[in-house]
């Protein structure tokens, strides 16, 4: 049972949970950037998140205690998906925007997929790989003026670099999350340790960096700290990784292509976004995709 209500939900109720949180906290970000340093921001993100998760757990009994070998999966989890991955997407914003961050991050879906071929002798299904190409197409047209916008020089070389990176350790994130899946390890209390390992991590770096160990006590910051902290984080990856375990990680990783959908529809209400044909094609091909990638199949990943 992953708790916080995930473990009873639908496959298509943890879906849209994980869509539409994620695709607010592209808005929400916002307003963690300014006095704090960004991966300042990521560690206290998840510090947050993991005694949120680790005191209802408790509250709710659920064994908390794992074997030291387990603990070194969870950390390594927590390190890829926790730490890598974010420090890389925040990073990578520096150079890009958060639109073409958007574009790149969704190709999790090809690696993803190729992940669990080579890791789990799953094999490829090609309804699959047509799904992410007309996703990864969507997601394209959807940015296509910021793609165009995109130029060779160092810095969003360096960027691209960092965001396909960040990409790389998300897809290795999920299959440590697969591999721990499958030995049957509860969500809730794995997200709690794993999210404490990689708040370690994301400040171990941030000192190795230079950053300012800064708080922001306005309103906002603290607002939206714990926005993303209890939604974005504890319940939005209590959803994904219930439903990675249920559907597979190429199959949920799709959330990727969906997220900037939403992003985009919350950005034409609260950033006034005018919209283009490019924009409608995008979108209608983002929903294709996923209508395509989540229809039922038999069962192979349980």
């Amino acid at each position: 049972s992953s708790g916080l209500a995930t473990s009873t939900m639908s496959n298509l109720g943890l879906y849209v949970v994980a869509v539409l949180i994620w695709g607010s906290t592209w808005l929400v970000i916002k307003f963690q950037l300014g006095i704090v340093p960004p991966m300042v921001s990521v560690a206290w993100r998840f510090l947050l998140a993991s005694l949120m998760l680790l005191a209802y757990s408790a509250l709710l009994r659920r064994p908390l205690a794992f074997s030291a070998r387990d603990h070194l999966w969870i950390a390594l989890q927590g390190v890829l998906l926790f730490g890598l991955n974010y420090a890389g997407i925040y990073l990578s914003e520096q150079y890009l925007t958060s639109g073409l961050v958007a574009v790149v991050f969704s190709i999790v879906v090809f690696m993803n997929a190729v992940g669990m071929r080579v890791f789990f002798s799953q094999p490829i299904r090609p309804t699959t790989i047509f799904a992410a190409v007309i996703g990864l197409g969507g997601v394209t047209l959807v940015f296509w003026p910021e793609m165009l916008r995109f130029s060779n020089s160092s810095d969003q070389l360096r960027g691209l670099a960092l965001a396909v990176a960040a990409t790389a350790m998300a897809s290795l994130g999920s299959m440590v999350a697969t591999s721990i899946h499958r030995r049957a390890l509860p969500v809730m209390q794995i997200n709690a340790w794993s999210m404490l390992y990689g708040a370690i991590f994301t400040a171990i770096i941030a000192f190795a960096t230079g950053q300012r160990f800064a708080f922001d006590v306005s309103w906002s910051y603290i607002a939206s700290l714990i926005y993303l902290s209890l939604f974005g984080s504890a319940l939005a990856f209590g959803a994904y990784l219930t439903l990675m375990r249920r559907i597979g990680a190429d199959r949920a990783s799709y959330t990727a292509v969906a997220i900037p959908v939403v992003a985009l529809l919350l950005s034409s209400a609260f950033e006034h976004l005018r919209w283009q044909l490019a924009t409608f094609l995008g979108v209608a091909l983002c929903l294709s995709g996923n209508v395509l990638m989540l229809r039922r199949r038999p069962a192979q990943t349980a």
